[in-house]
């Protein structure tokens, strides 16, 4: 039977204000503020439930027959940093581009998985072609994949990863490589701290795919390379800048022999930061700070002196998303991970490559 979907505009999340995008200098008013839309497009918007208030029982109306835009459920975890806004907005000036050709229906998460869940079940009774979301956490999913695989809609991961159980419920992932990032993290620790020293770590969060691979590379690294370097205390900061603040605050109570902080991301690092600052010490000096993502607020630090190094994980990965729905919609097949193009950045490299920060 040939599924349903819903066609549905552009949507924005809940709150959050015009960001820079990555493939321009500036993102369209679509991206901060819903489009205009013709009559039948605005009418069918104003039957999409809200993803707080969603319901899998509600029956999704028929779609006209002539739209044959590719339509992509999107439900994002919510807004934790800089790097997640950077790609939802991403998500949101890509689409807004390609309005003949895509209708992407969007939902903001606020940190929860169970309202992804609620987001993918409206996704799967709209009958959209394609959804892809980032995984709150890895564990939890295998009811509602197989949910959507049983409706006949490929699921795209998008730069977080699901527990081994559930890998024959979704198409692909289109992610970075997260081990690899904790490793060249803990290589920049390794040859700041000369081999030796202790290490506290800023965790992100409890369960994230993105947070079990990084701590995974990162302690494997030195383990294996650095054996006097050792990692004193690690606790999660949830990818916020706030709690990273916190923790670290707490970290530097407990224990006055600090050499480095490796933070799962840059806010945390940022957070971190401040706390090092507030405690009478100099970051990037006294104490090394070492995150990941490659946001511009890393690099605005780096050329401040006052953080050392950060892994990239390239937050731009709507034209990939898009182009992989595209193909999925059509039949044909992908491969099961997609990798981002990722770089390590040290504090020498950071005034050079600041300009080209647009997240």
């Amino acid at each position: 039977m040939r599924k349903k979907f819903l066609a549905v505009s552009l949507a924005t999340v809940m709150g959050l204000g015009l960001l820079t995008g990555c493939g321009s200098e500036s993102a369209p008013a679509e991206s901060a503020s819903e489009p205009a839309a013709t009559e039948e497009a605005a009418s069918a918007k104003e039957e999409a439930p809200a993803e707080e208030e969603a319901s899998a029982e509600e029956e999704a109306p028929a779609a006209s027959s002539a739209n044959d835009k590719l339509v992509v459920g999107f439900a994002q975890i919510g807004q934790e940093s800089g790097w997640r806004d950077g790609e939802t907005n991403d998500v949101q000036w890509y689409a807004a581009q390609h309005t003949d050709t895509i209708d992407l229906v969007f939902a903001d998460a606020q940190q929860k998985q169970e309202n992804q869940i609620k987001a993918i079940r409206n996704f799967i009774d709209m009958g959209v072609d394609v959804i892809a979301f980032p995984p709150v956490v890895e564990t939890g999913w295998e009811a509602v994949l197989t949910e959507a695989q049983e409706a006949g809609i490929p699921v795209i991961l998008v730069d977080r990863g699901v527990d081994e159980s559930c890998a024959d419920l979704y198409a692909t992932q289109i992610s970075s490589d997260f081990i690899w990032e904790g490793a060249q993290a803990a290589d920049i620790v390794g040859d700041l701290l000369e081999g030796k020293g202790n290490v506290v770590e800023l965790e992100g969060t409890v369960g994230a795919s993105a947070a079990n691979e990084r701590k995974e590379g990162f302690d494997n690294e030195l383990a294996d390379k650095y054996p006097d370097i050792q990692i004193i205390e690690s606790q999660t900061g949830d990818f916020t800048r706030a709690l990273g603040k916190e923790v670290m605050e707490s970290f530097l109570k407990s224990h006055n022999d600090i050499d480095a902080v490796f933070a799962h991301n840059d806010d945390m690092a940022l957070g971190a930061i401040e706390a090092i600052k507030e405690a009478g010490k100099k970051p990037g000096e006294d104490i090394v700070i070492v995150g990941c993502d490659g946001v511009k607020g890393a690099f605005e630090a780096m050329v401040a002196g006052e953080m050392n190094g950060t892994v990239e994980c390239n937050p731009c990965l709507a034209e990939q998303i898009f182009d992989t729905a595209a193909k999925l919609k059509a039949g044909e097949t992908v491969d099961k991970w997609i990798v981002s193009n990722d770089g390590v950045f040290r504090q020498e490299d950071a005034e050079a490559e600041l300009p080209n920060r647009t997240y």
